[in-house]
């Protein structure tokens, strides 16, 4: 590794992208890593940016009061008018990120939702030449929403997500207010059926999971969750005595009741007791303990040390956070089930596109076959309208109706 003695230096590289060794700090990391497009490069130790307008100077500008060595050769790409556009052109500033994320997390937004809108707002600006985004609106917008569903080929989800997070970034984050957005090409929304599985192939694709990843499998399938809902679950969280799961903050940051399955109970305890010797570990290590929601962290400061807030399913490795600097430990990642199950799938040889979230539409749909009321499915499932949950209705063999095929009379 780069010793943090040395100066930095910018130099060319290939298909159009500078170089930059840069000298290990956490702070000039963190600078690095505002520049859009930026790659890390394991294997040769440097980092690249593309060779685009004004990045020169938005990489001194970033390293401003540091030693930096530009290789004499390199000549910056200048704008028309011969001036080095301003930083803030080339990619959305500092300033407007921090605003962006200060402004959704006021909100509670989720962390996704931040790093998704962050992301469209970045798309946005680029697309219209990295132009200023107080010099751009309605028009602006309905042309970058035109463009997606008409170029990109978009969902209407898609495009509907677009349209929020740019919202957002002038009412909540600029403070302009945004009027009707004339003329868009607006994408089609398609109306999809999910993909449900038999109660066979539920079994064929459990018994291919073992440990860990059959319980969160069983608990997908068998509590009705969605993929981080089982991720994050607490160990408070898991009543045995009423066998229960309260999920905290799900879709809609709300919170819902749903049941334990009993075949999940005793394997759900014994791995508990390994998940113990882990938190017991973390205690002794000095760990900060597990991240909590909210201002919770400063109203109960133990509490993130405390057994009954730690993970159901926690990380293997220990983090640390970039903003804090404390070292937490996260639950698991998603793409570990996400795996499990592919693999599962596939040695179960099923020819239908199961995911983790399948799990929970097989849920759904054998409850409506073993006629519990779509009330109660819906409160399980923690849907907003029950026309959501009413979409399982139309996977039933008799299509929710009770009607029989005139065929089946032959």
């Amino acid at each position: 590794m780069l010793t943090p003695t040395g100066p930095i230096q910018i130099r060319p590289g290939e298909a159009g992208r500078l170089i930059v060794l840069l000298p290990y700090t956490p702070e000039r990391v963190a600078k690095i890593k505002t520049v859009v497009g930026r790659r890390w490069h394991p294997k040769e130790k440097y980092w690249t940016v593309p060779h685009t307008n004004g990045v020169l100077a938005h990489l001194l500008a970033l390293f401003a009061g540091e030693p930096v060595e530009v290789e004499p050769s390199l000549r910056p790409v200048t704008a028309p008018d011969n001036r080095e556009p301003p930083p803030e052109l080339v990619a959305p500033n500092r300033k407007l990120l921090d605003q962006m994320r200060q402004a959704m997390r006021t909100r509670h937004y989720s962390y996704r939702t931040e790093k998704t809108y962050i992301g469209w707002m970045k798309r946005f600006i680029f697309f219209h030449g990295k132009h200023h985004q107080e010099e751009m609106g309605e028009a602006e917008i309905g042309q970058f929403l035109s463009s997606l569903a008409r170029d990109s080929k978009v969902s209407a989800s898609t495009q509907n997500q677009a349209l929020n997070a740019l919202l957002f970034l002038y009412r909540a984050v600029l403070h302009k207010e945004i009027g009707y957005v004339n003329g868009v090409v607006r994408a089609k929304r398609p109306r999809r059926l999910p993909v449900v599985l038999t109660r066979q192939e539920v079994r064929l694709i459990l018994g291919q999971l073992q440990g860990l990843d059959w319980i969160m499998a069983m608990l997908l399938y068998g509590a009705g969750l969605r993929l981080m809902e089982c991720l994050r679950l607490r160990v408070k969280d898991i009543d045995f005595s009423c066998g229960e799961i309260r999920v905290r903050s799900g879709k809609g940051d709300k919170d819902r009741v749903t049941m334990l399955p009993s075949a999940v109970i005793e394997p759900l305890r014994r791995h508990l007791e390994q998940v113990k010797q882990q938190y017991e570990a973390d205690v002794r290590s000095g760990s900060a303990g597990v991240p909590l929601p909210y201002a919770l962290g400063r109203k109960s400061p133990n509490a993130a040390k405390a057994w009954g807030w730690y993970w159901v399913v926690p990380a293997s490795k220990l983090s640390v956070d970039r903003s804090s600097g404390a070292t937490w430990r996260y639950p698991l990642h998603e793409s570990v089930l996400q795996k499990a199950v592919k693999e599962a799938v596939q040695k179960a040889g099923l020819s239908k596109p199961a995911t983790c979230h399948t799990l929970r539409h097989s849920f759904a749909s054998h409850l409506l076959e073993d006629g519990y009321d779509i009330r109660t499915v819906q409160e399980l499932l923690g849907h907003k309208d029950v026309s959501t949950t009413m979409i399982y209705t139309h996977v039933l063999n008799k299509g929710g109706r009770g009607v029989a095929s005139p065929a089946d009379r032959l």
